[in-house]
């Protein structure tokens, strides 16, 4: 009683294909196969744009200042005192 067998299968695919009828199935299979092919060429996209190189040119390192720690000024500090 709990697996379905083919007949069940086959009378709830009369019964989807009377409520809704060939033409909208073939039009829903049509959209799901356009949106499969758009989401590829998007994944294509983004492969291209990600091989690019960056437009600025070579990286160049970023300059920066020490960071001083409230333990370095203590010490700082003490040594003045």
């Amino acid at each position: 009683m709990g697996g379905a067998s083919i007949w069940h299968w086959v009378i709830v695919g009369i019964i989807v294909m009377l409520l809704f009828g060939r033409g909208k199935i073939s039009d829903l299979m049509g959209d799901v196969a356009k949106g499969i092919k758009s989401f590829k060429k998007g994944m294509q996209d983004d492969d291209e744009v990600a091989a690019a190189p960056p437009a600025g040119g070579a990286a160049r390192p970023l300059d920066h200042q020490p960071v001083t720690t409230p333990s370095q000024l203590k010490t700082g500090a003490e040594q003045k005192v």
